[in-house]
């Protein structure tokens, strides 16, 4: 779950991060209220989880509290890559001497974590790397052993940081450790961290990533997710427990194991080529021990979405047993009743297929379909979602 900038900030507070002060606003007059209480010079940030906001105008210096309020009213509502921006920051404004980048994350491709450090800050990081890429240091960090204060204060004299602010740098680094392990992040981004002209080490700019599978651990995470830009149907799937992820096509995909559901996509989307160009409508991977109810729960929320046209259900038997998805869509269609008016293409083998496709044909429900192979399958899924 990637936050907001403000829950960015707040987050950095709460572990001892050096911020200024900041407040969210959804209005003007919150907006306006906001830099009055931090003493009007103020800087409008709007809040979406995109970059490039500074660029198309998203990011506007303030030199008073009203003119913060008319800031936030041309920003709020604005379109910045296709995400409508419904709430704004308001940061105290501070007199910036030098700008730098530091962060830490989790190296997938090695495993490990990476820290990031640059007395280049204020830019895209990738510039920086591509550019001069000497003033961007990254070291790996041992999940067992972490970071110390000597860790951290080899990695900032590594990176060059100025000797006036090396010891508030690196307890800066300190504290973000303590944050991305606390809060089982994967990614901690301060872009630009900051000296002021008064000696000052602040984190001006923050972007954090949670990790959606430790919110077992996390209750209070659940109060950070913007619920207004969530997918209805995600949603519901997540209530369900459900591994769903929603596409742009027509076809609804329902499979056992991320790696066939992976390969049902590629094999829909190559059949759709023929019928117009008809694309998966989603990732739903029910798992390698899926109940009849589970396979229900997943049919349940496929068959909700207008964008699906129709529904290839396929199934290789292992820890799933075909009857028991046979008998997961009849109960479906049972559940549903007058509310499931689209073709279900079944392609089951493996575990028990023989049982599967028995209960199936006795059910006879006029929406389904079952074909033998996969590529058969996909191309009656594409050819029923074209018609």
């Amino acid at each position: 779950m990637d936050l907001f900038e403000y829950q960015a900030r707040d987050l950095f507070e709460k572990y001892g991060v050096p911020v200024l002060a900041g407040a969210v606003a959804t209005t003007p007059d919150e907006a306006e209220a906001a830099a009055r209480s931090m003493g009007g010079r103020v800087v409008v940030k709007a809040q979406v989880k995109v970059g490039g906001r500074g660029k198309a105008g998203g990011v506007k210096l303030a030199e008073s509290a009203e003119d913060a309020r008319e800031k936030a009213a041309a920003i709020l509502g604005m379109d910045i890559k296709g995400h409508i921006v419904g709430k704004v920051m308001i940061a105290q404004a501070a007199p910036i001497a030098e700008e730098y980048y530091l962060a830490i994350l989790l190296d997938r491709s090695n495993r490990t974590f990476l820290v990031m450090a640059s007395v280049a800050g204020g830019m895209d990081i990738e510039q920086v790397a591509h550019e001069t890429p000497e003033k961007l240091v990254k070291v790996s960090v041992n999940s067992n052993d972490g970071i110390s204060q000597a860790d951290a204060a080899k990695i900032i004299s590594g990176a060059k940081f100025p000797g006036d602010i090396a010891d508030q740098v690196t307890d800066a680094l300190v504290l973000l450790w303590g944050l991305f392990v606390a809060e089982d992040a994967t990614l901690v981004e301060v872009n630009p961290l900051v000296k002021t002209s008064d000696g000052r080490v602040i984190a001006l700019d923050g972007k954090v990533t949670l990790d959606d599978n430790a919110d077992f651990r996390h209750p209070d995470h659940e109060a950070l997710v913007d619920a207004s830009a969530a997918n209805a149907l995600e949603a519901a799937a997540k209530e369900k427990n459900l591994n769903y992820v929603k596409l742009d096509g027509e076809v609804g995909i329902i499979g056992n194991g991320a790696g066939l559901v992976m390969s049902t996509l590629d094999v829909v989307a190559y059949a759709g080529e023929k019928f117009g160009g008809v694309k998966p409508a989603n990732f739903l991977d029910i798992g390698g021990g899926a109940s009849a109810q589970v396979m229900a729960d997943g049919l349940s929320i496929i068959l909700g979405d207008k964008d699906v046209k129709s529904v290839f259900v396929n199934v290789f038997g292992g820890i799933t047993a075909c009857d028991a998805v046979a008998n997961g869509i009849v109960q479906a269609l049972e559940i549903l009743g007058d509310k499931a008016t689209k073709p279900i293409v079944v392609r089951l083998d493996g575990n028990n297929v023989l049982e599967g496709r028995r209960i199936l044909d006795e059910a006879a429900h006029p929406l389904i379909q079952q074909l033998d192979t996969m590529d058969g399958a996909a191309a009656r899924a594409a050819e029923l979602a074209a018609k």
